[in-house]
């Protein structure tokens, strides 16, 4: 029982300081000042688009669809990940015609409460994984904040304490991966897989044109260290 509580505390905790980076890059997100160089101030802001898509890159190929298709079957494992990314691709195409901006805000959320998940699924049996998934979401959470800020605040300003909202649904999703019985793993696992799909189609629809910049290696190469951070921590576990 002593085990179980500490389990569940365990994995509030880790939760939470992965999600507190979320108000953190979105705070960043709110300086417009030309503290650098124009050619620099955009390097740099691709450079940080590029480097969230490598980490939700990163978060699909290392996390989501590994712990999701270990909990199903492969056909149902396929089905939920395609139906994740038809769903998202209605969902963008509503935003689109209402003129919303939302494309990193919602990759952030679908990348940070799934994961959240399986940090909780995951700290009863490899205690040093969670610890491993908790620094992984709050390394993509950073500049997922900050692109999600800029992005959303380019038609008029965004009350930072949206984003602070956002930092207890990670412990929620947390509490709910260590209590679900065993029998519902192939709820987390759907969950996973769809999540999976939307995320793909989001970066491959509004996010990865954003990266690209006309005679500059710098954002492309943020993509590949966003990824390459995430493979590492997977390396590790």
């Amino acid at each position: 029982m002593e085990s179980a509580v500490d389990s569940i505390w365990g994995a509030l905790v880790l939760a939470t300081l992965a999600g507190a980076s979320i108000p953190l890059g979105a705070w960043l997100g709110t300086f417009h000042r030309h503290i650098m160089p124009d050619w620099l101030e955009d390097e740099a802001r691709h450079g940080v688009v590029a480097f969230g898509a490598g980490a939700l890159l990163a978060a699909v190929a290392l996390v989501l669809i590994p712990e999701g298709s270990e909990r199903l079957a492969p056909a149902p494992a396929l089905l939920w990940f395609f139906a994740g990314g038809v769903g998202f691709a209605l969902i963008d195409r509503i935003l689109g015609k209402t003129g919303g901006r939302l494309s990193q805000f919602l990759a952030m959320m679908m990348d940070y409460l799934p994961e959240a998940l399986a940090l909780g699924a995951l700290i009863v049996g490899d205690p040093g994984a969670a610890v491993l998934v908790a620094g992984l979401i709050a390394l993509q959470n950073l500049p997922e904040g900050f692109n999600a800020m800029r992005e959303m605040s380019q038609d008029r300003p965004v009350p930072l304490w949206i984003f602070f909202v956002m930092v207890p649904l990670g412990p929620l999703a947390a509490f709910i991966g260590v209590t679900l019985p065993a029998e519902q793993d192939a709820l987390i696992g759907a969950v996973m897989m769809l999540a999976s799909g939307g995320i793909l189609y989001l970066m491959l629809q509004d996010i990865a044109p954003q990266v690209r910049l006309d005679n500059a290696m710098l954002p492309p190469l943020c993509g590949v260290l966003g990824f390459g951070l995430g493979l590492a921590g997977d390396l590790f576990i």
